[in-house]
Order: C-alpha cells, then structure tokens, then sequence
C-alpha cells in the first residue's frame, strides 16, 4: 500500500504541477493526528513525509523542493472542512486525505471549488468518488466491494466453518 501511494502522490502531483513554476510545491496531509484515530493519521503522515522525502531526494518536481503541510481533522467533519479552508488559505495545490469517509466527503467540495487535488488511502464510501468531482481520487477498494470479494474468498476458502458477522453502524459500516 505504501509503495501504491507513493507512487500515486508523485505521478498525480507531477501531472498536476508540469509546466508550472513555484519556489516550493506545498502538498497539505489531513487525518486524524489526534484522537481516537490517532494511531491511523500518524502513519497517513509517516508515509506522506517518507514519500516527500523520496520525491526530494529525486530531484523534487520540476527541480521544485516539496513541502509538506499536516492538517488535523480529528476524525470530525467539520474539522475537517476547517483543515480544507485552511490548506486553501495555505497555497495547498494537492492532498494526501483525509482517512475517513465521512471527513473526506465533506472536504473535498471545498477542494473541488479551489482548485486542489483530493487523493485518500483510506476512505472507503463509494460516495467519495461517484459524484462526479474532478479532483477526488482513491488508492484503496469501495465499501460495496469489500463484502462480496470477502464473501467469495470465504465460500471458496471455508466452506464447512460457522462464520459470524459483525456489523458496525457508523458511516464507515453503511457504506
């Protein structure tokens, strides 16, 4: 996965940046830093520097340095729209972000409407990208596809094992 990302940050932000002249390309990073996912947003930031790191190391974007912005979301949509404004206010030409679906969602309209690249790791909601905005990508399967392709590999691979379910009601389990 990380190798998956890496790659899709550079390809997305050198199509995104060719041609274009800036002292620094600023890249903003959004998840949750703090709180009960904090665990997540620390590796969503680890591979976002890792991968900043690479890119500079290979000469940057059309010889520009990286920069990297971390914004906190807390795993709470307006937390997360707030952290979009501010990328917006920051010069933010592309995202890494945001982890959850229900974050993503919302802040990707404000995206879409300045001009800045959404691409996530981790969020799952077919709604993410089915709503036909330009600027919203993903690196990770959909929601609608988890259940099936699970549900094939567990036919196949247990058939005479008792399964159990566990449902969870957030926006993450009904998507």
């Amino acid at each position: 996965m990380r190798k998956s990302l890496l790659s899709a940050v550079a390809l997305t932000a050198l199509v995104a940046f060719s041609g274009s002249a800036w002292a620094d390309v600023l890249i903003g990073v959004a998840g949750p830093i703090t709180g009960p996912n904090a665990a997540f947003g620390a590796q969503l930031q680890k591979g976002a520097e890792q991968a900043v790191a690479d890119i500079n190391a290979a000469g940057g974007i059309n010889g520009e340095q990286v920069k990297l912005t971390v914004g906190d979301d807390v795993s709470d949509p307006k937390q997360g729209i707030s952290v979009a404004n501010k990328f917006v206010g920051d010069g933010v030409k592309f995202v890494v972000g945001h982890f959850n679906s229900g974050v993503s969602i919302p802040a990707s309209e404000v995206y879409a409407e300045n001009g800045i690249l959404e691409i996530t790791p981790a969020a799952t909601n077919p709604q993410f990208t089915e709503r036909g905005l330009w600027n919203t990508f993903r690196t990770c399967g959909r929601d609608d596809q988890q259940g099936s392709i699970a549900g094939a590999y567990l036919a196949e691979n247990f058939k005479d094992a008792k399964i159990a379910v566990v449902h969870d009601k957030t926006t993450y389990g009904q998507g």
